[in-house]
């Protein structure tokens, strides 16, 4: 095993059993810098080492990424990602071959973006998660293999890294050691994306080679288009949950609330991430409360595809990705609505708004709820109380909202009007940390890989946490509200909390941003948050 700071791009070929072990993690803020608040870190299971690649740094990112049985098994897995990694740089691959180039081609090695990093900087900078280390691999490939003076001189011009079975598998496990925030390519002096190289050798895994994390394209993007929903939720279970959402909610707050479903000519399809039916339900009541309040003209769809905003293929598939935009806006059009509201979730945002608008023709409008919800407030088309939240509240930016689609505001405002006691986490807006459940992360919980994720990935966030809530924390009497307006980040926040045992012992709780809107209406008799009851 390495000394991390002895790893170089060229030792990802090495034979070694594991070539880093995470020892240096930075510490937590108080109340969690005391001895014994968080779990040592653990070693991969013999059996894993047996059957999956846990060379890299002793996590499982890919369980279908598993060892050949035989030579020839292992020549084929190579051939099949030199044969990807030739794709990614032709023609073929014009959506993002000239911001690909870029990216590969200019690289200063300034170094900029290791700073930006919070997976690298949560390590204590570990040399294997600099951003530009996997890009440094590709690089060390593509000149071996694709270039003249690689083939002829090989390590004398840089073409200097063994390729095999384990340099290939460190390679796709080090791209989903990447949560594709994008943090890296916004301090990027020459606004260059190390995070486009990480996404393009998780294509290759897929498209060319068959391999992607079950959850992510199994039991995510294959079970969507089979059932409609990333969760398996069919039509007659969604419209059972709807049924059961509108009694629960005259049961337990007397309102007679009805979810308009398959409403033609309506002005808004409401898309939301199918997950929040299923893990956070309170959500699309609380959207349902508030646009009934606001007096929109509005509906859901019950049609296959019409009740997800889910699309997964965004982290790891192209071909994926737009099988499901060209489905859901297909959905959009058939109802004839005026345009599509996408619900809080960070990847459906990007997905629905920006990926979907190049890989679709004869769109309907897609729109983010957030300026939509901020022109109520603002318009006076609620009555709110902003006392009823009257304690402290801080706000996690989605990458994909904030520093991706520039979304800044409309969701300050809000909490500015509705929350006596909101502060803001350092640093914030487009500069602000990923949760660590971007890009798939969320929902991978094969082996270990949760560790990685709860302890590496969202420990900068958890630290941001900590920080905001400074001086109150450990007043368990006072609850301290997390808004996360995104369904995977809520993920990755409810990892962190039950990780940390962060609200038994804190009374740290988290949710989206229409709960506590809700919360605040005047017309609400009780409180809508289950923790101030």
């Amino acid at each position: 095993m390495l000394n991390q700071r002895d790893l170089r791009p060229k030792d990802m070929g090495r034979s070694d059993e594991q070539l880093i072990k995470l020892d240096n993690l930075i510490p937590l803020l108080a109340p969690y810098d005391k001895p014994g608040m968080e779990p040592p870190l653990t070693d991969p299971k013999p059996a894993w080492r047996e059957k999956f690649c846990t060379s890299l740094d002793g996590y499982v990112g890919i369980d279908t990424l598993t060892r050949p049985k035989s030579k020839e098994e292992e020549d084929e897995f190579v051939r099949k990602f030199l044969s990807g990694l030739e794709k990614i740089f032709s023609d073929a691959n014009n959506g993002v071959l000239q911001p690909l180039l870029l990216s590969f081609e200019y690289c200063a090695k300034c170094n900029t973006c290791s700073d930006a990093c919070h997976i690298y900087s949560a390590t204590g900078n570990n040399e294997m998660y600099r951003p530009i280390f996997r890009s440094e691999v590709l690089r060390k490939i593509v000149k071996k293999y694709f270039t003249t003076s690689g083939k002829l001189l090989g390590g004398f011009v840089g073409a200097d890294i063994d390729v095999n079975w384990e340099t290939i598998a460190r390679l796709g496990e080090l791209a989903y050691r990447c949560n594709l925030c994008r943090r890296c390519a916004q301090t990027c002096p020459l606004g260059l994306d190390n995070a486009i190289l990480s996404k393009e050798i998780r294509k290759i895994f897929s498209q060319e080679m068959g391999i992607a994390p079950t959850p992510l394209h199994a039991k995510g993007t294959m079970l969507q288009i089979k059932t409609g929903s990333s969760t398996g939720l069919s039509k007659p279970a969604f419209l059972d949950t709807l049924e059961f959402l509108e009694e629960d909610t005259e049961e337990k707050f007397g309102i007679k609330l009805k979810f308009p479903v398959d409403k033609k000519g309506a002005d808004i399809l409401v898309l939301h991430n199918a997950g929040e039916f299923m893990a956070w339900p309170e959500n699309p009541v609380a959207f349902a409360i508030l646009f009934d309040a606001a007096g929109l003209n509005w509906t859901l769809s019950s049609e296959i595809m019409g009740y997800d905003s889910v699309n997964y293929g965004l982290w790891y598939d192209d071909y994926q990705a737009k099988k499901i935009a060209l489905m859901q806006m297909k959905v959009a059009k058939e109802f004839g609505v005026k345009r599509m509201v996408v619900a809080e979730c960070g990847h459906a945002h990007k997905a629905s708004i920006i990926t979907g608008d190049r890989m679709t023709s004869d769109r309907v409008p897609v729109e983010s709820c957030l300026p939509l919800l901020w022109d109520m407030v603002r318009n006076k088309q609620l009555k709110l109380d902003p006392s009823k939240n009257n304690f402290p509240v801080t706000l996690h930016d989605p990458c994909n909202i904030v520093r991706q689609m520039g979304i800044v505001e409309p969701q300050r405002n809000i909490l500015k009007a509705i929350a006596p006691q909101f502060r803001e986490m350092t640093p914030h807006g487009v500069d602000n940390y990923c949760c660590g459940g971007g890009s798939g992360f969320a929902i991978m919980n094969y082996a270990n890989f949760p560790e990685f994720r709860t302890q590496v990935a969202s420990r900068v966030k958890f630290n941001q946490i900590l920080g905001a809530f400074k001086g109150t924390m450990e007043d368990v009497s006072t609850p301290k509200y997390i808004c996360a307006p995104c369904s995977n980040c809520k993920g990755a926040m409810r990892g962190i909390l039950e990780h940390y045992d962060a609200s038994e012992k804190y009374n740290l709780q988290y949710g989206g941003l229409v709960e506590l809107m809700v919360n605040a209406l005047v017309s609400m008799k009780k409180p809508f948050l289950e923790f101030l009851e």
